[in-house]
């Protein structure tokens, strides 16, 4: 079979550009939220109920993708992700921006956000097919990418925060969606499905929510997904919430975006050695050396050090993160017995 390099490149464009978007929203919408209100309680408020819808959703997405196409899903959750965030710019040059309006927009984003997310990452078998690409490996480059996005995007938000306000910043978090949004339409790959069963016939409704059905059947995906969101549950109100108030009060976003920016330079590294780090180590001892990595890192973290520490410690955070995102993505029971 002649290999096919494009749709695996044109995949790895749309998620980087995707990340990039969505790492600045990240940084944007707690720092537009401390600068409407000067409080860092209502600029958690303002993140954990932009968050609330995406967690709601995660059980759902697989049921949409199956039901409309990855591919489908890649453009289009993107597209409307990118319009949505279009409304704080011109809402603020409208009427102003308000608290209520911030979160009401947030809230809209995040119903469409994961959608393209997991679409892209179930189009990466797909696409390592044709391009006679092993999974470890596809799944290491498109983690790293993803890591390389999160590295682009809270910098390049710090810097648009300076120099052109929050608001104005989002123009640029809708640009690098729409973008995301091309790339997506132009892969081009035979989706591979497994063979229909009873349930697809059922009411959409009733057929999206095979998803929890799914995690009360297996408690290894269940105990994964608990780990997951009990590290998204410690480490976003930081990154979101505290880091934001902490650098806001010192007047340097621009030295969050280096910390930010190199906890996921870090990560890249990680990710793109798990397949030789998985020659050498188990998924179990992966998963337990992250966690740990993860928890060590952010210990000395809470105390808010000096700008070098604060460096410092992303970086190792991130080093401990980077293996653990390829993980999530593959499970091949045969090369890993001890599971």
């Amino acid at each position: 079979m002649q290999r096919k390099i494009a749709p695996f490149v044109f995949l790895q464009l749309a998620s980087l550009t995707s990340v990039i978007s969505g790492s600045m929203v990240f940084i944007a919408i707690p720092w537009l939220a401390l600068e409407l209100t000067g409080s860092a309680g209502t600029a958690g408020f303002v993140v954990a109920m932009t968050a609330i819808p995406a967690l709601l959703m995660a059980p759902l997405i697989g049921s949409v993708i199956d039901r409309f196409g990855r591919r489908f899903v890649a453009i289009w959750a993107e597209l409307f992700t990118a319009l949505t965030v279009l409304l704080i710019p011109i809402i603020e040059g409208i009427w102003g921006l308000a608290v209520a309006s911030l979160i009401a927009v947030g809230v809209f984003r995040a119903v469409f956000a994961p959608g393209g997310s997991t679409a892209r990452k179930s189009l990466v078998p797909d696409a390592a097919a044709p391009a006679n690409m092993t999974l470890d490996r596809a799944n290491s480059i498109h983690e790293g990418l993803f890591a390389t996005g999160f590295a682009i995007g809270p910098a390049l938000a710090t810097l648009l925060i300076a120099s052109i306000g929050s608001a104005n910043t989002f123009y640029v978090v809708a640009l690098f969606g729409v973008l995301s949004s091309v790339f997506a339409s132009m892969i081009r790959v035979h989706e591979q499905h497994e063979e229909n069963d009873e349930t697809e016939k059922e009411p959409f409704f009733k057929y999206a929510l095979q998803g929890f059905k799914v995690l009360a059947q297996n408690p290894g995906v269940m105990v994964m997904m608990a780990a997951v969101m009990t590290l998204a549950i410690i480490y976003l109100p930081t990154e979101m919430v505290v880091l934001p108030a902490y650098y806001n009060l010192l007047g340097d976003p621009e030295g969050l975006g280096l910390a930010i920016s190199v906890g996921a330079g870090a990560s890249i590294i990680g990710a793109l050695g798990f397949e030789q780090i998985h020659k050498r180590l188990s998924f179990a001892n992966i998963l337990r050396i992250g966690i740990l990595g993860i928890g060590l890192a952010m210990i000395p973290m809470s105390f808010l050090p000096s700008q070098f520490w604060m460096v410092f410690f992303f970086g190792v955070l991130g080093l401990a993160w980077g293996p653990l995102l390829p993980l999530a993505k593959y499970r091949d029971p045969a090369k890993d017995p001890g599971q």
